[in-house]
């Protein structure tokens, strides 16, 4: 009970506030926006900005029109490894996307079930068969290497990047 006998409270400029509790520490807050603002894409001058279906949404439309990108239960209250997990994941992430270098066009999905791990994406048909199917078998293999469980890709293609675009901003 040592640090509430050092509590104070100043008015700073720009309505803000700011608490005090001792030396070490302080709390800072600011004055509420009206709009959220985090998870939107800001409309461009020409409007020639292209998005996704899962770009467009807003993030508060996340388990209505949308979905997450990441499934898995370890971020649930006494769960193992969450912190493993969300590294993994961006791990995945740019893994793929460096594997398949400009030809993924969609986000990216986790899917953790039990002891498998299923990415699912949306690619581009720019390069052969031959090739696709080599480069699938080599991030399946490499990924459940590193990841010590079996990993599925799931892919599909469209012959464009422009047929996954759902609107211009």
């Amino acid at each position: 009970m040592n640090f509430l006998k050092k509590v104070t409270l100043q008015v700073l400029p720009k309505a803000e506030a700011h608490l005090s509790l001792g030396n070490n520490s302080a709390i800072h807050t600011s004055s509420v926006c009206c709009r959220v603002q985090s998870g939107r894409y800001r409309i461009t001058v020409k409007r020639d900005r292209p998005l996704t279906y899962e770009m467009a949404n807003p993030p508060h439309f996340i388990g209505h029109r949308k979905s997450w990108n990441s499934w898995n239960t370890s971020t649930l209250k006494d769960a193992l490894r969450p912190s493993q997990t969300a590294i993994e994941d961006v791990f995945i992430r740019k893994f793929i996307t460096g594997t398949w270098h400009a030809l993924v066009c969609s986000e990216i999905i986790i899917k953790r079930q039990h002891n498998t791990i299923r990415i699912a994406a949306i690619i581009r048909q720019a390069i052969a068969q031959r090739k696709m199917y080599f480069l699938i078998g080599y991030t399946e293999e490499l990924l459940s290497y590193w990841m010590q469980c079996p990993v599925t890709l799931e892919f599909q293609t469209v012959a464009d990047k422009k047929d996954v675009v759902f609107k211009y901003i």
